[in-house]
C-alpha cells in the first residue's frame, strides 16, 4: 500500500475509461477499439481510438456525444464501418482510414447493429428489428421528437401478450419486432433482406467466397417452448436455408475458416441443462459431419468471469488462424482467464494465462500476432499484444486514476469443503491496513450461480476494502472454472453444499486471519447470491448485517414472474411450480423469515424482469410484519444490470446504501 493515496469511492466509477473490442487492420499494424466512460452529466459515452503497435498512445477517432461501438476494417483495411447513436438511435456510419467525416449508412427506423463485412469488401452486413411488412429500401430515421411521442402513444395502449417468451430482461416486453439480418452493397448503396422468419436471427459470418451466410435462430415450429439456438446456411443465391446443427441444443460465436470448407463454433446439447459447459465444434462445410475438439478438457469455453465494471462486448473465439489449422478462444480456469489454441485433432495448448482476466482478443493472420485487453484485480483494463510468445503492454489506461487510489491486491485461498472439496476465494485487506487491529468483514457472493469470481476489477469489492472491511469472496460449487462436475453440483441443491462451502470459507478466514473481528461480520450478493444471502440470514445468526441484491425469496412466485422463471425454476432445482410446490417452498429463504435475526437492507431495480421486484417486496412485507430490522431501497427504472450497466448514478447510489448499512451495523 502508498501511503499518500487515497481510498476508492463509490462516486470513481466515474473516474476510469473501460476499454473493449480490439479489431486489428488487415495489416496487423494498426488495431482500433472502443472506450467507454462516464461524462460530466453523468451519462455513458463510447468514443472509438485507433492505435499503431509501434505507437505509445492510441488517437482518439470519434468526439461525438454518444455511443460508439463495434469498429470492423474493410478486408483491405481502408475503410471503418461502426455502430453509433450519434443521429439518436444506433445506425451504421462508414469513415476512410485515411481521413474525412463518416457518412451515415443507416436511417433504419429501430436502428441498426453488429456490422461485419464480406471478405471481397463489397458488402456488409448488420442486423435491424423490423416488423413483418417493413421495406428496407425505404427506412425512415425518426426524429427525437418522433420517438417520443411514439413512446408516449404506446405507453397508453394496453399490452396483447399470447407468447411464453414476451419479455425478457434486457429489452423488456416483445413486440411484434424480430431482429433480421440485412445486406448492403456498399457501391450502389443498396439494401436486402436476407432472413423473413418470425423469429429473432443472428447474423455469425459469410464464406470466404460469398455464396452461404451462417446465421444462428430457433425455427422450431414448437420455437415458443424451445431453448435451442440451431445454425443454418442461406445460400445467397438460391436462398436454400440449410440447417447445420441437430435441433438439441445452443450453438454460437460461428465462423467460417480462411479456407472455407470448415465452420467452428462454441455450443452445447443441455446434458446439464443451464450448467452445461461449452463444447468447441468444427463442422465440414460440406457433409455436415461434426467433430468436437474440446473433449480433453474439462474447462468452461468464452469469458465467464464476473464483474461491474466491464461495458462492451469483444470476441472471444473461436477465430481460426491463417491456415485453417488451428483455433483461438478463450478460456475460463481457477479464477482466470486466459488464450488457448486448438488443432484439429483436439491437441489444446495455452498460450498466454496468468493470474488475471482477459477479455477480448484480435487475431492477425500477417504478423500471426494477437492483440488481448486484459483486466487485474488493481487495474481496470489495458490492450498488449501477444507476439511469438511475448507479452507487450500497447496502452497505459487510466494512469491519473490509478496513481491516486489505493487498490488492494486480493490474497488467494484454498479452502476444504465440509465434504473434502477444495474451494477457491480471495481476501482483500482493508485501506490503511494496521498489523494489530481488528477489523470488520464482508462476505461477497456472485450471482449466476454458474459464473465466476476471480483476477479482474471489480469496483464493489475495492471500495468495501477502501471503506474498511476485510472482503472475502469465492467460487463455491455451482461457480464456473473447476470443471463439470463442480459447475453442476448445486443444482437441485440451493442452500445446501454451496451454503456450507460459504460457511467453510468464513470460517477459514476466521481461523487464518487474527485481524477479522469476529463480532463484527456481514453478507452481501445479487441475484443468486442474493437468494444465498436470504438464505444465509434464514440460517444463521453469525452475520451482524446483510444486504440482498436483486434477489430471489420465493420459488413459487418466481416461476411465473420471470423472464426466465418457467424454465430456469426446473433447470435448477430440478422441480417446476406444478410439479412439486412443497419441494420450491422447501427452496425459498421467503419460508425462513421468522428465523432471521440479522439487520438487512434488501436492494433492488423496479424494472428487473430477471429477479421481478416482487420478489423483494415479499421479503421485505414479510420481515416487516415480523417486525425484523429491514429497510427496502428501489431503483426506479433499474433492471437486473442496476450494478453493471445501469444508469450512473443510481449505480453510484447503489453502492453508497450499501456502504452506509454496513457502517450503521458493523
Amino acid at each position: 500500500m502508498t501511503i499518500n493515496k487515497r481510498a476508492v469511492t463509490a462516486k470513481d466509477l466515474t473516474r476510469f475509461a473501460v476499454y473493449s473490442d480490439p479489431q486489428y487492420t488487415p495489416n496487423g499494424d494498426t488495431y482500433a477499439f472502443v472506450s467507454t466512460t462516464i461524462d460530466k452529466d453523468n451519462t455513458y459515452q463510447s468514443q472509438l481510438f485507433t492505435q499503431k503497435v509501434t505507437d505509445a498512445e492510441p488517437r482518439q477517432w470519434t468526439f461525438d456525444d454518444g455511443k460508439n461501438s463495434n469498429p470492423r476494417f474493410s478486408p483491405d483495411g481502408q475503410k471503418l464501418v461502426f455502430q453509433s447513436t450519434r443521429s439518436g438511435i444506433p445506425q451504421l456510419w462508414l469513415a476512410h482510414t485515411d481521413g474525412g467525416e463518416a457518412r451515415q449508412l443507416t436511417t433504419f427506423k429501430n436502428g441498426a447493429t453488429n456490422p461485419a463485412w464480406s471478405k471481397d469488401g463489397k458488402h456488409i452486413f448488420f442486423s435491424a428489428q423490423l416488423d413483418k411488412d417493413d421495406n428496407v429500401q425505404n427506412q425512415k430515421e425518426q426524429s427525437k421528437e418522433e420517438r417520443q411521442k411514439e413512446k408516449e402513444d404506446k405507453a397508453k395502449e394496453p399490452i396483447v401478450i399470447n407468447r411464453l417468451k414476451h419479455k425478457s430482461d434486457s429489452n423488456g416486453f416483445r413486440d411484434e419486432k424480430r431482429t433480421q439480418i440485412i445486406q448492403y452493397d456498399v457501391t450502389k448503396r443498396t439494401f436486402t433482406q436476407l432472413t423473413l422468419g418470425d423469429v429473432d436471427h443472428g447474423y455469425e459470418d459469410i464464406s470466404p467466397d460469398g455464396n452461404q451466410m451462417l446465421f444462428s435462430a430457433n425455427l422450431d415450429d414448437n420455437q415458443d417452448y424451445s431453448l435451442t439456438n440451431d445454425l443454418f446456411l442461406l445460400d445467397l443465391t438460391s436462398k436454400e436455408v440449410v440447417k447445420l446443427t441437430d435441433g438439441k441444443g445452443s450453438y454460437d460465436n460461428a465462423s467460417f475458416s480462411p479456407s472455407g470448407d470448415k465452420i467452428a463454433c462454441f455450443g452445447s446439447e443441455f446434458s446439464y441443462a443451464g450448467a452445461t459447459l461449452d463444447e468447441l465444434f468444427v463442422f465440414d462445410s460440406a457433409t455436415k459431419e461434426r467433430t468436437c475438439l474440446s473433449e480433453s478438457i474439462d474447462m468452461q469455453l468464452d469469458d465467464l468471469m464476473i464483474g461491474d465494471t466491464r461495458m462492451g462486448q469483444s470476441t472471444t473465439g473461436p477465430v481460426w488462424s491463417k491456415n485453417s489449422d488451428q483455433l483461438f478462444f478463450i478460456g475460463t480456469d481457477h479464477g482466470a482467464t486466459g488464450l488457448y489454441q486448438a488443432d484439429l485433432d483436439g491437441k489444446i495448448e495455452v498460450l498466454y494465462k496468468d493470474n488475471n482476466h482477459v477479455f477480448g482478443l484480435s487475431y492477425n493472420a500477417k504478423s500471426e500476432s494477437f492483440v488481448l485487453g486484459i483486466s487485474t484485480p488493481t487495474n481496470p483494463c489495458n490492450f498488449y499484444q501477444l507476439y511469438d510468445g511475448e507479452l507487450s503492454r500497447l496502452t497505459n489506461a487510466n494512469t491519473e486514476f490509478l496513481d491516486e487510489v489505493s487498490l488492494s491486491e486480493p490474497e488467494t485461498i484454498t479452502v476444504e469443503a465440509e465434504d473434502g472439496w477444495k474451494i477457491q476465494g480471495w481476501i482483500l485487506h482493508p485501506h490503511g491496513f494496521e498489523e494489530g487491529k481488528k477489523y470488520p468483514f464482508v462476505l461477497e457472493i456472485h450471482g449466476g450461480p454458474h459464473a465466476m469470481y476471480g483476477q479482474t476489477y471489480f469496483h464493489e469489492l475495492q471500495l468495501l476494502a477502501a471503506k474498511g472491511y476485510v472482503v472475502l469472496y469465492t467460487n463455491p460449487r455451482g461457480s464456473h472454472g473447476y470443471g463439470q462436475a463442480f459447475v453442476n453440483a448445486c443444482r437441485a441443491d440451493y442452500g445446501g453444499k454451496d451454503y456450507t462451502d460459504l460457511m467453510s470459507a468464513v470460517d477459514y478466514a476466521l481461523e487464518n486471519y487474527d485481524f477479522i473481528d469476529k463480532n463484527r461480520l456481514g453478507v452481501t450478493g445479487g441475484s443468486y447470491g442474493g437468494f444465498m444471502t436470504n438464505w444465509i440470514v434464514g440460517h444463521t445468526n453469525r452475520f451482524k448485517a446483510a444486504v440482498t441484491q436483486r434477489s430471489i425469496s420465493n420459488w413459487l412466485s418466481f416461476y411465473g414472474v420471470s423472464d426466465i422463471g418457467y424454465f430456469f425454476t426446473e433447470w435448477e432445482l430440478g422441480k417446476n411450480l406444478l410439479d412439486d410446490p412443497k419441494k420450491l417452498w422447501e427452496f425459498s429463504p421467503l419460508k425462513y423469515a421468522e428465523e432471521v435475526e440479522t439487520p438487512l437492507l434488501i436492494v433492488h431495480g423496479e424494472q428487473d424482469l430477471r429477479c421481478p421486484i416482487e420478489q423483494g417486496e415479499q421479503l421485505f412485507i414479510t420481515l416487516k410484519h415480523l417486525k425484523k430490522e429491514v429497510e427496502f431501497v428501489r431503483f426506479p427504472g433499474a433492471s437486473h444490470e442496476l450494478s453493471r450497466s445501469g444508469e450512473p448514478l443510481m449505480r453510484i447510489e447503489r453502492l453508497n446504501h450499501i456502504c452506509r448499512w454496513f457502517e450503521k451495523y458493523l
